[in-house]
Formats: structure tokens, C-alpha cells, sequence
């Protein structure tokens, strides 16, 4: 059987301002706002979605911004960081920027021998941190403050804190098509393709208090599929898991089902298409607010309710 799943799809967060997060992403890390839409759930929210270029798969990390939101809690049952993919060449410049503007980060430790990680946090209080690698070979994206050499190449990896590993690992190797390709202390490696932006890791973290969702915590990770086709048959391996998974649910830009694995972290399963330029141009991605068609007749009053935004990154050079 063809693979189903093939490695990260996405990542989404919450936030708790709009702008200060659209000046932190494509400010601040320089990655490229893909798309500007609502939350389909809850209309009143904006969904931002950053990317790569084109917004691939392994490189997409989404928000809710809740205006005034309180801060959430990192702990076990959570995914509480997300690591980006860079460069061994652009450490240096890295460590300066964060000092520039005044992002307090921990000191370079080395991990799996081939990668040197710096932890640091959004507003917000959300574990990132940078991998800077010679692995990686995917392309960077810049607006032009960031020299393409140094630029984000998308996702390294996620970590995820459980009770204990077994419960979450027999999800991932025996119906999500992950593989254990790494281990280190109580961190457990996995991915369904062994390459940066599809590493899961496991951190054996019984000690820890559990998690509170709020701004700064991550809502949901989602795993990638190659269609429709691929979508309903993961969907079947969990129904049999007894993990009660949604229905399909159309995203627009993908469809969905979600459903919780064993240590609570809410996943996702997401088709690889139809992908972000089904309602802009390429190179116009994320430059405009766009709506699903069950709020289009409310675009007036959406536009009235969500707070003014702008990609203004003179400030961030």
C-alpha cells in the first residue's frame, strides 16, 4: 500500500493580537503571510496562515488571533515547541537579529549530533526554537529584509510532552506511517519522512504540570495526505483505533478530520491540495482577505469587525 501519511502538514497556534503577530512572523522571522482568512469555526476570528513561497506542506504555521486573549500554559498532553529549519552558515546572523530586537533566547546546544538548537519564545510565550543544519536543501523565502541565504526554510521539527511515549508512538508507527529514527534521553524521534519539516518528537515528561490552551499554546498539529482518496482510508485506520475522528471537513484549501491521539494533543489529517493559490495568484499570496464562501454575504460587517492589519516590514530590516 502507498504511504498515507508523508510527513507534517501544518501547525496551528493562538495568539492574542492580530498585528503583533503578523509583526513577529513576517516582521521579525521574515516568513511569508500565505493567507489571510477567518477561522471557518468561529468568523469573527482571523486565520493567518505563514509559509514557504508557495505555502507547502512542512512549512505552514497558522494562528487564531483572540484580541486580548490570556496566556495559555506549556505541559505535558501538548505540543509546546515548534522548530524552524535553517542553515549551520546562518547561526551567527540569527543570534543578532533576536538580539536586535530584544527576543531573549537560551545559548546553542547541540541535539542528534547534526543539529545545533536555539530555544526562544513569540509574544505570545510560544516555544520556537531554530535548527540550524546542512541537511536541509528546500529554498528560503525573503520580502527582501532578510538576505535569502539566512532565510527560514520551513519547519525542522515539533515536541510534543507526554505521560509517557508508548500510547502516542503506536498511533504515529502503527496508523499514522511514522517510524522511530531517533532516540535521546527521553526524547523519541519520529517521522514519516526522515527529513526536516516532518520530525515528531516524543518527550517522556511525567513530572510536568499539564497543559492550559491559551494564547501561546499550540491548538492542533496536522499530518499530511496525498488526496481524498488516502484522507478516507487514514480516516478508517482511526476509526478502528476507536479514536473517534471527525467527518471530512472542507478547508478550502485542503479538507480535514481531526481527532485526539492518546495523551490529548488534538491532531489533524489534511490533504496536500488543492493548496493556497486557488483563490490568489502566486505571487499575490496573502495580500488580501479571503472567505470562505458560507461568509462571503457577511464580508461588510467582517471587515468591520476584525481588527486592520498590515505587512509593513521597514521597521523590521
Amino acid at each position: 500500500m502507498d504511504q498515507l501519511i508523508t510527513g507534517i502538514h501544518h501547525v496551528t497556534a493562538i495568539a492574542a493580537g492580530a498585528q503583533e503577530n503578523i509583526d513577529f512572523y513576517a516582521g521579525i522571522l521574515g516568513v511569508r503571510l500565505v493567507k489571510q482568512t477567518v477561522n471557518f469555526d468561529a468568523s469573527g476570528v482571523y486565520h493567518f496562515y505563514y509559509g514557504d513561497h508557495d505555502g507547502n506542506p512542512g512549512s505552514i504555521l497558522t494562528f487564531f488571533p483572540y484580541q486580548g486573549l490570556v496566556g495559555g500554559r506549556q505541559g505535558k498532553g501538548m505540543l509546546n515547541t515548534t522548530s524552524f529549519s535553517l542553515p549551520t552558515s546562518s547561526m551567527d546572523y540569527w543570534q543578532e537579529r533576536l538580539k536586535k530586537f530584544d527576543i531573549a533566547f537560551k545559548k546553542p546546544v547541540e541535539r542528534f549530533q547534526h543539529e545545533i538548537v536555539i530555544y526562544f519564545e513569540d509574544p505570545d510565550g510560544l516555544g520556537l526554537e531554530f535548527v540550524f543544519n546542512d541537511i536541509d536543501q528546500r529554498p528560503g523565502f525573503t520580502y527582501g529584509h532578510i538576505p535569502l541565504e539566512h532565510s527560514i526554510r520551513g519547519f525542522y521539527s515539533v515536541e510534543i510532552w507526554e505521560e509517557g511515549y508508548e500510547r502516542t508512538a503506536g498511533l504515529l508507527t502503527e496508523q499514522l506511517d511514522h517510524q522511530l529514527v531517533g532516540e535521546q534521553g527521553n526524547r523519541f524521534r519520529f517521522a514519516a519522512t526522515d527529513s526536516p519539516g516532518n520530525y515528531v518528537d516524543i518527550i517522556c515528561s511525567p513530572d510536568s504540570l499539564k497543559g492550559l490552551s491559551g494564547s501561546g499554546t499550540v491548538h492542533h498539529l496536522a499530518f499530511s495526505t496525498p488526496d481524498r482518496a488516502s484522507q478516507e482510508a487514514v480516516r478508517l485506520k482511526i476509526v478502528k483505533r476507536m479514536l473517534n475522528p471527525t467527518p471530512i471537513l472542507d478547508r478550502n484549501y485542503f479538507t480535514s478530520i481531526y481527532f485526539r491521539e492518546p495523551g490529548g494533543v488534538l491532531f489533524e489529517v489534511a490533504t496536500a491540495g488543492p493548496g493556497f493559490a486557488i483563490d490568489e495568484a502566486p505571487e499575490a499570496l496573502g495580500s488580501a482577505l479571503k472567505l470562505p464562501a458560507q461568509y462571503e454575504g457577511e464580508r461588510t460587517a467582517l471587515e468591520k469587525e476584525l481588527p486592520p492589519i498590515n505587512i509593513d516590514i521597514k521597521n523590521f530590516k
